[in-house]
């Protein structure tokens, strides 16, 4: 049986356990140790990384009540295993399902299946990585919590990467990790060039397997996650933090992990409370994505690369907002910027880019001044149709953007502007090739400094949807949007009554909007119970 039928008939077995109160999120979390189990019997490592007695065989040999008993102490066993990764992912790991009958029919499914290829081999670890992304991307079209909250659309990923073009030996961080889905995608495009890694050096496979790849999770329940997804495709970090440290990166964690040469990520979206920004910022702000770019370019190595989907308030939010843009137009080449189009993300109205920049200059990876001479900007948002569940996302609609890109991975190839279709854009639109028809264009230093005042909220299409009500996006996109915004305008306004010294009216106006909205400070343990097995907003990958 194929990878794609073991996924749907794993997420069909969901089915039973909802309707005895399991949830989405917690069945992927089910999932997440009995697949683990499964995959260490078919895969022969058992005896490596399970302790005797506590095996999937073990846990198959029993039924019923006894059956339940012995799994919350298998899970209690793993916990404290003596392999650090195991443990990890096993850590505080319990289970949601009350029902014992529930659990014996889940576990008796399981094994039912037929975990062979078609041509009778077993499934490798690589292949239960791929059943575990895609249980991940199923729980995320599914509902629009839990892991559609940090999950980044496959495809974007995928484009991103192929761009990137990550190499062997070099140290890729993600340091909003969610799920993982950059650092498993990166490395299986070096899998993918280096014939599975066999046509590197064993030094060199050893380096990809225990030190390539670094991320940092903030929520335990969601690290968990990003472990196991990693493990399965065969990237088992360092021993003692495994490939993903839980840490909060805009604390001290973030300035001890190690610099990178290529940083892969889409930090948390939503203008949450600032409270975890405790590390010092050369440009101090309570916004978070913002303070997410300072530490990327903090982070990465002289001559690194880097793409990191952000929304739309970090290229034009003024005050600090417009000094860290200058200065990281001043560090950096930012050779590129990526206008996403709406609804690729779990929430209405969110409007997102991707920035693509080299620290330094490829001619001078060291230089810190004026590295930015022209920015060339793809718009895949404007009269581009609305994508969600009833419209997905594919691969096929980054085929112009990555054309256009070029094959070097500093957006150093050789570029013309122009193109002037899109896959996905809407009907009607004007068949005339110029300048303000074109998807593809290029913009100076100076026109971004004199012109923009070093906004990069960079626009020159006509919109049709805002003058055509036969394209307007539906109701509750409308409405995501409006709300986005004045969303965003409030979190501005209470930034500049902090700067302005009124912070105890800042405040009070912030209890105020609290209270009508039900949003008054929860105990801690109601918060704990709020946020577990959730990440931020929209952040981190997966």
């Amino acid at each position: 049986m194929n990878n794609n039928e073991l996924v749907a008939k794993l997420w069909k077995l969901c089915d039973n356990l909802r309707d005895g109160g399991v949830s989405y999120q917690n069945y992927v979390n089910e999932l997440a140790s009995l697949l683990f189990l499964k995959m260490c019997e078919q895969t022969g490592q058992d005896e490596d990384l399970l302790p005797e007695g506590y095996r999937w065989k073990d846990l198959t040999s029993k039924i019923g009540i006894e059956q339940h008993s012995f799994y919350k102490t298998l899970l209690n066993k793993l916990d404290g295993d003596h392999h650090a990764i195991v443990q990890a992912i096993f850590l505080n790991a319990t289970t949601t399902i009350t029902q014992p009958a529930q659990l014996t029919e889940l576990i008796t499914n399981m094994d039912k299946l037929d975990w062979y290829d078609n041509d009778g081999t077993g499934k490798a670890r690589d292949d239960f990585g791929d059943m575990y992304e895609g249980l991940l991307q199923k729980n995320a079209n599914e509902t629009k919590s839990g892991a559609g909250q940090y999950f980044t659309p496959r495809p974007l990923i995928s484009a991103i990467v192929e761009l990137m073009k990550p190499q062997p030996r070099e140290i890729i961080q993600d340091p909003a990790a969610g799920t993982a889905g950059f650092l498993i995608e990166a490395d299986k495009y070096i899998k993918a060039h280096s014939n599975n890694l066999e046509d590197l050096p064993d030094d060199i496979q050893k380096f990809q397997m225990e030190r390539a790849f670094i991320g940092l999770e903030l929520v335990p329940e969601t690290r968990r996650l990003a472990l196991m997804n990693c493990l399965l495709h065969d990237i088992e970090g360092d021993s003692e933090h495994g490939a993903i440290r839980l840490g909060n990166t805009l604390g001290a964690d973030g300035e001890s992990v190690p610099k990178a040469n290529v940083v892969l990520s889409n930090p948390p979206f939503g203008s949450a409370s600032s409270t975890n920004i405790t590390r010092k910022f050369v440009h101090p702000t309570g916004n978070k994505q913002l303070c997410f770019m300072q530490h990327i370019v903090e982070t990465l190595e002289p001559g690194g690369r880097a793409a990191v989907v952000i929304p739309d308030n970090v290229l034009f939010e003024g005050g600090k907002g417009t000094d860290i843009r200058r200065d990281l137009m001043n560090k950096c080449n930012l050779h590129t910027i990526l206008r996403l189009p709406t609804g690729i993300f779990y929430a209405a109205g969110v409007k997102t880019n991707v920035l693509f920049f080299q620290k330094g200059t490829p001619d001078n990876p060291q230089q810190d001044t004026n590295c930015t001479q022209e920015t060339w900007v793809y718009d895949m948002r404007t009269n581009m149709q609305t994508f969600g569940k009833r419209r997905m996302l594919t691969d096929a609609h980054f085929d112009g953007f990555i054309a256009a890109y070029g094959e070097d991975a500093n957006g150093q190839s050789p570029r013309e502007e122009g193109v002037y279709q899109q896959m996905g854009e809407i009907d009607g639109l004007s068949t005339d090739e110029g300048d303000d028809t074109a998807r593809w264009r290029k913009f100076s230093r100076d026109y971004i400094r004199e012109q923009k005042g070093d906004s990069l909220d960079i626009a020159w299409l006509k919109d049709l949807e805002a003058s055509n009500s036969e394209n307007l996006p539906e109701p509750d996109i409308l409405a995501g949007e409006a709300m986005a915004e004045l969303t965003e305008a409030m979190s501005e306004l209470y930034q500049l009554m902090q700067a302005l010294g009124a912070d105890d009216e800042a405040e009070a106006q912030k209890q105020l909007l609290e209270q009508a909205f039900g949003l008054e400070e929860k105990t801690v343990e109601q918060s704990k119970e709020q946020n577990k097995g959730q990440g931020e907003l929209f952040g981190g990958q997966a």
